[in-house]
């Protein structure tokens, strides 16, 4: 008989999914929010794929045995993202706060995850 871990939903915990859907809530908020014209924009799109690609890497099963270090490195780029927010975001937007709120519960959860988990 196969082994259950193996599977790709195999230890998607309420903690994990939490991450998910953090993860790409505010993703999507990047994302919407670089459908504008200006070429200033742009890095929305971009930090809204970076969410997208760190939380794929992260439930990916071929890449588990880097799920540690793909957790720290989203942990970083959420962190980078807020600070990055505080420097260039004035003019401070509910949007903003939002998305920042989203973040902050992002970090925690990956903390908590990553506390609780064996890879």
């Amino acid at each position: 008989m196969e082994n259950a871990s193996a599977t790709p939903t195999a230890g998607l915990t309420p903690l994990r999914i939490g991450i998910i859907v953090l993860a790409l809530a505010t993703a999507s908020i990047h994302i919407v929010l670089a459908t504008g014209d200006p070429l200033w924009l742009f890095p929305f799109f971009l930090n809204g794929l970076g969410y997208i690609t760190l939380t794929a890497a992260l439930f990916i099963p071929r890449l588990r045995a880097y799920r540690r270090w793909t957790r720290w490195a989203l942990m970083a780029f959420t962190a980078l993202t807020i600070v990055l927010w505080v420097i260039l975001g004035q003019p401070y937007t509910v949007i903003g706060y939002m998305t920042k709120g989203i973040e902050i519960a992002l970090l925690v959860l990956l903390w908590l995850d990553g506390r609780q988990s064996t890879d």
